[in-house]
């Protein structure tokens, strides 16, 4: 299985954690959804490239990190349209003044985003049907009605993508970790503004809270389940 947190974690950290016992794989379900979180143009700029470009489009542009991304999910999402499992799309809605809170302090800039940037990346837009679930705060769970419709589609493991690795992926991975969703992380379907963030970030989350893998590895996983 893949490790793509080097060069950020070296290996006297992987020993560490090896030797306290973390790390071990979680393993597939048998009815999983996904979740693809925030992938709109704001978070990737509205056309591929470099990071510092796609800033002067949006300031929570991840540039072609973020399309490259793009990339992985579009096989994912064939695969559970395919085979009729659910697709999910917790995402931001464009903020008023009513919706600043503590992040419009953090981060003004955010308050400013024009509503093409809230639209979907077309390469991987939702359809009719799938789920879209819209969110205020970085969790997909938080003050939504996300463990609901998880209930009652009968899911058990999510196959979360989106971004950003170290924001709304990580803190929507812990939270579903402890509503004991079995969790795989695709680590190149999902995105960070920093190579360095993004690699601490799957680092930690593979120790302690998912099942990491490229979604080549994830693809195969998923094909040993039943349609």
């Amino acid at each position: 299985m893949s490790a793509p947190w080097a060069p950020a974690i070296g290996p006297e950290v992987q020993r560490r954690y090896a030797a306290a016992g973390f790390g071990k794989p979680i393993g597939l379900g048998r009815r999983p959804a996904l979740l693809v979180i925030d992938v709109q143009y704001r978070t990737v700029g509205n056309t591929p490239k470099p990071f510092d470009e796609a800033l002067a489009d949006y300031c929570t542009a991840c540039g072609q990190a973020g399309w490259d991304a793009v990339a992985r999910i579009v096989p994912l999402l064939e695969l559970f349209r395919a085979r009729n499992w659910p697709v999910i799309y917790p995402h931001v809605a464009p903020k008023g003044a009513h919706d600043a809170g503590r992040l419009g302090a953090k981060v003004p800039a955010i308050m400013d985003i024009p509503a093409k940037g809230y639209e979907f990346v077309a390469d991987v837009a939702p359809t009719e049907a799938d789920l879209l679930v819209p969110k205020k705060h970085p969790s997909a769970f938080f003050a939504t009605a996300l463990v609901s419709h998880l209930i009652d589609l009968g899911v058990d493991t999510l196959v979360v993508t989106g971004c950003t690795t170290g924001g709304c992926i990580r803190s929507s991975v812990v939270d579903a970790f402890a509503y004991n969703f079995r969790v795989l992380l695709p680590h190149d379907a999902c995105y960070d503004r920093a190579e360095v963030i993004h690699q601490v970030n799957l680092f930690d989350i593979g120790q302690k809270y998912a099942d990491v893998m490229s979604t080549d590895e994830a693809l195969d996983a998923l094909a040993g389940i039943g349609g």
